[in-house]
């Protein structure tokens, strides 16, 4: 009889990846990046096991959008008080705020348990082209 195989944390060696954001559409961009730090991508992903490795985005003032999402789409957030929400335009966060966008996009496609936090801070993101990995040898992603 066979065993199914289950990963372990110590079997585990995490992978650094860098993307550039440059003229790349969110949504798709979104799902590669929830896919990677998941570990979907690997023979051995399991859904309970942090098996998923490092994204690094350089570049995310320059992300696009497809069709009128940059002057139609708002981002929304609540301060707890009666009356308290808030709506920002897409325009307005990609002016502001870029690494927002991708860093809210990326929140919502990973799933909702407590594996989201720990998958959240593998993801690092800058809104110019450098970026404090260097030593970590990043491979880049097209």
């Amino acid at each position: 009889m066979q065993k199914t195989y289950m990963p372990k944390k110590q079997d585990l060696k995490p992978v650094w990846y860098l993307v550039n954001a440059e003229d790349q559409i969110v949504g798709h961009l979104a799902t590669r990046i929830a896919n990677i730090l998941r570990g979907k991508d690997k023979p051995i992903f399991a859904p309970h096991v942090d098996c998923g490795d490092f994204v690094i985005i350089i570049n995310a003032e320059k992300i696009k959008f497809t069709g009128k999402k940059l002057l139609d789409k708002k981002y929304f957030r609540h301060s707890g008080f009666k009356g308290g929400i808030k709506e920002t335009p897409a325009i307005k966060m990609l002016a502001e705020k870029p690494t927002k966008i991708l860093e809210e996009a990326v929140k919502s496609m990973l799933p909702n348990n407590k594996l989201k936090k720990v998958f959240m801070k593998k993801l690092k993101i800058y809104a110019g082209d450098k970026h404090p990995h260097e030593a970590q040898n990043p491979i880049t992603l097209n």
